[in-house]
């Protein structure tokens, strides 16, 4: 049985920083791309970040890149995201995601939901202004 765990959420005004975390089992972990999604009330779950198996690559859409850093410690099973310079609109529930496919066209980047349903309950984040 898969488990997908986040922590790490909680109110922080505009400009700080928190660092998200995400442990998996009942998986092989670095089998897989990982990534971070979020989901605002009233919205689609966007994805925020991606990484391959090995953490050689990493992906951001243009509304967090250079704030935020994806990372992972695959004899942990564990997934990161460091979040910087937070603003209101980061204002979201934040999921981790197994196998999210994530791909790079010159600055267009693209992460989408993976084909299975292993998400956790997520972890609540809120920037004041």
């Amino acid at each position: 049985q898969v488990q997908v765990v986040e922590s790490g959420g909680g109110l922080v005004q505009a400009g700080g920083s928190l660092r998200l975390s995400c442990t998996v089992s009942g998986l092989t972990f670095d089998d897989f791309t990982m990534g971070w999604f979020r989901q605002a009330p009233g919205k689609e779950r966007e994805g925020v970040s991606c990484i391959s198996w090995s953490g050689r690559n990493t992906y951001y859409p243009a509304s967090v890149k250079g704030r935020f850093t994806i990372s992972r410690d695959n004899a942990k099973n564990t997934l990161f995201l460091e979040m910087n310079n937070l603003k209101p609109e980061d204002t979201a529930m934040y999921y981790c995601a197994v196998g999210p496919q994530c791909s790079s066209n010159k600055d267009l980047v693209s992460i989408r939901r993976p084909p299975n349903n292993y998400w956790g309950q997520g972890t609540q984040v809120t920037v004041s202004p």
